[in-house]
């Protein structure tokens, strides 16, 4: 949460982990004890998502950092995530990228913006300054979506780089309006090593209006059907406490107001005999899934993704 947000929603996100049982048990819920200001379109955005990842790299065991927002929201449960990745390849990198920025080259390329939340206690937005930047020749620039699932490997290649170009990157990039639609694709699509693991995807279901806006369309539940068929794991963008997020909980999710998703993991609660959404933990089932054929759908949608057909000639052009 960011810092200048009021400190009742800071309390109140607090409480709410210390209080939950669950989240005790398990222990896989943090709470970044100092906060930093977030600055909309500023690179404070992206040393955020940086700080989340040095933090879980130090912490536990994973595969995948998936990088979410407030206006995102699933459409499978974890049980149907992690069974329909259990059998792609690790290294690979889930990351929509395209090297032709069109008018992003002059708009955003050659600008040089300050983000305040640097160097001030007072948050203000970004502001660009009078002089101009030619674009770089030591590197190629890419653009793309901000939402990305990247790889463990990869993670650490940007935060304890061997190379120095994570670090030169995200120089450039700290005078950059959204460094995060631009960071991650310029650093993997110029290592020679990660290049070649790219999958030309964010995973997410997003629709934008013709011609397209600054931001997405906020999705309703005229779209609903096409959501459930794009057989995403997640998408955006939402407004607060729309219905069709209870049409989600309840049909995708089988989740109960003020309970979790679904999933082997739980105790669940019965209703005329069938199972529903989960209210605690069940020790003996710690690890077990419960997928449902969303997972099935998911894992041909990826595998279409990643096939050697459609990987080699979409990777960082």
């Amino acid at each position: 949460m960011d810092h200048g947000a009021p400190k009742k929603d800071h309390r109140d996100v607090i409480d709410y982990v210390s209080n939950e049982p669950v989240f005790g048990q398990v222990g896989n819920v943090w709470i970044i004890k100092k906060s930093n200001f977030v600055t909309y379109k500023g690179p404070t955005m992206l040393s955020t998502t940086l700080h989340a990842m040095a933090i879980l790299l130090r912490s536990c065991k994973w595969d995948w950092f998936i990088n979410l927002s407030a206006s995102d929201y699933p459409l499978v449960t974890q049980d149907d995530l992690i069974h329909a990745f259990s059998g792609v390849p690790k290294h690979i990198n889930f990351i929509h990228h395209n090297s032709h920025l069109g008018w992003k080259f002059n708009k955003r390329g050659k600008p040089i913006f300050i983000d305040p939340a640097l160097y001030s206690q007072k948050k203000s937005d970004i502001w660009q300054v009078t002089k101009q930047r030619s674009l770089p020749t030591a590197f190629k620039l890419y653009t793309g979506s901000a939402w990305t699932m990247l790889s463990r490997s990869f993670s650490e290649y940007c935060i304890i780089g061997w190379e120095n170009l994570p670090r030169i990157l995200l120089l450039y990039y700290t005078n950059f309006v959204s460094s995060p639609e631009g960071y991650f694709q310029t650093v993997i699509c110029n290592s020679k090593d990660y290049k070649n693991t790219t999958a030309n995807s964010d995973l997410h279901y997003i629709t934008w209006d013709n011609p397209p806006k600054q931001h997405p369309r906020s999705l309703t539940l005229k779209d609903y059907r096409k959501m459930v068929l794009s057989n995403r794991p997640f998408a955006r963008k939402f407004k607060k406490n729309d219905i069709v997020l209870d049409k989600i909980d309840r049909e995708l999710l089988r989740r109960n107001r003020g309970q979790f998703s679904f999933g082997g993991w739980c105790s669940s609660s019965s209703q005329g005999g069938k199972k529903r959404a989960c209210h605690s933990l069940k020790i003996e089932n710690y690890g077990v899934l419960k997928p449902s054929l969303a997972s099935k759908k998911m894992k041909n949608m990826i595998s279409n993704i990643i096939s050697f057909k459609n990987l080699r000639k979409q990777q960082c052009r």
